[in-house]
């Protein structure tokens, strides 16, 4: 891992100008996804079938993934795999089914209604990736909150395989998605935006996916809507004396064999530390089986830094704000009010990142690149829409007519006022 020094602010700096270099990454492979968009757009399900020729070097006889397939990946599953799916989409529903929001109506003066409507999305898009590794967890993550803010429909597409993890098929129909097409990357989410003769336009897309993916989401937003632009797997961590080298490493590895370019940074007021973890990554990494992607993350992009304190600890992570931030120190909990920005805490010596990838049940779909200062984990929010209405009786409307229409004037809206000036009764 590479060291930084220097104070809190030089290091936020430093820190700053490398999520720049990772963003402009998007720049190299936008003007190919556009050509890709293009050709999905004019050319439909052949142009999908010609994608999925050059880039998986596999095309599916059919795009839908047949009801066979699926029951098939029931016959296959290991039982403890599905055990441990359904522990996790109780854990998930329950969790989230806190979020539901309910809307409200008020009277604040004689004759004036106002409220705001709570409605679901009617049709979703949820990208399930293939690649390097298969995410039954993201499937459940995706679907359950669009499930559970009664969603109409959700479709899934992931990429094509000669033979599908069952795992994947099956968390699709545990979580309750209605149909499941084979194809990926940035055609998989030209088909969701325009639609195809086979694979329906959505209203929202999300889920993970490569930078090709990120991309495609980038530029058919406003034709639909997309849950967020991910970058890099990323996870934070503020130890101190107490924290246990063996697992901070353990967890900052966990994240490294996300991507290459994923980021693990740990921050901490002990140097005795920072020593240990350093030997302790080396060692986990010459048994691990993803080595050759865990070991360019850490040594480019993972982050060592020693503070003098703990305030600046906490300061210094604020500023990172990162995508999973754990707090590995013996009273971490006290701490929690300090956290201003992060995607997702996990506090304690014992609580590790998986716990919240797989299994307790909040959101493993987190904002990255520093984006939690402004934005969240993925929850059923995401899946509804707030319609607000009002309704203002004649007598409401006279009373608020020289406050209306005094500022409609003002902006120079004449038409504004007029809408107003015609429900008078002297006119």
């Amino acid at each position: 891992m590479k060291r930084l020094n220097g104070s809190v602010e030089e290091i936020s700096k430093q820190l700053y100008q490398e999520q720049l270099v990772l963003s402009q990454q998007n720049a190299n492979v936008e003007e190919a996804v556009l050509t890709i968009l293009e050709e999905v757009k004019n050319r439909g399900d052949q142009a999908l079938f010609d994608f999925s020729k050059q880039f998986d070097q596999l095309v599916p006889k059919k795009l839908e993934v047949s009801e066979q397939l699926i029951e098939q990946a029931f016959l296959e599953i290991a039982p403890e795999v599905l055990e441990a799916l359904k522990n996790a989409k109780t854990n998930i529903e329950s969790y989230h089914r806190q979020q539901l929001e309910t809307g409200f109506e008020d009277s604040p003066s004689q004759g004036v209604i106002r409220g705001q409507l709570i409605r679901p999305i009617q049709r979703v898009g949820v990208y399930v990736p293939g690649g390097t590794a298969a995410y039954p967890s993201s499937v459940l993550m995706n679907v359950i909150p669009a499930k559970i803010a009664g969603v109409k429909e959700i479709i899934m597409i992931t990429p094509p395989q000669e033979k599908f993890v069952p795992a994947i098929l099956v968390a699709a129909r545990l979580a309750g998605v209605d149909k499941i097409y084979q194809v990926g990357g940035a055609q998989g989410i030209a088909a969701l935006a325009y639609g195809t003769e086979t694979i329906p336009k959505v209203d929202k897309i999300t889920g993970p996916g490569n930078i090709y993916v990120a991309t495609a989401k980038k530029l058919v937003y406003g034709l639909v809507g997309i849950d967020m632009i991910a970058g890099p797997s990323e996870i934070g961590v503020i130890a101190d004396d107490s924290a246990n080298p063996v697992y901070v490493a353990a967890d900052l590895l966990s994240q490294a064999e996300h991507d290459v370019l994923a980021r693990a940074i740990l921050v901490t007021n002990s140097e005795r530390l920072a020593q240990e973890v350093e030997l302790e990554l080396e060692k986990q990494l010459q048994t691990l089986p993803r080595e050759a992607i865990a070991r360019p993350s850490i040594e480019n992009n993972g982050r060592l830094i020693v503070t003098e304190n703990r305030q600046d600890m906490f300061e210094l992570m604020n500023q990172i704000a990162p995508e999973h931030l754990e707090i590995a120190m013996d009273d971490a909990y006290d701490y929690l009010d300090q956290i201003e920005n992060a995607g997702s805490i996990f506090l304690g010596h014992f609580t590790s990142e998986p716990i919240g990838d797989y299994y307790a049940g909040a959101n493993h779909v987190l904002p990255t690149t520093a984006t939690a200062r402004f934005s969240s984990a993925l929850g059923v929010h995401d899946f509804v829409k707030r319609i607000q209405y009002t309704q203002y009786s004649q007598e409401a409307v006279l009373k608020a007519e020289n406050d209306i229409t005094s500022l409609a004037y003002a902006e120079g809206l004449q038409a504004h006022a007029r809408a107003i000036e015609v429900r008078n009764d002297k006119n």
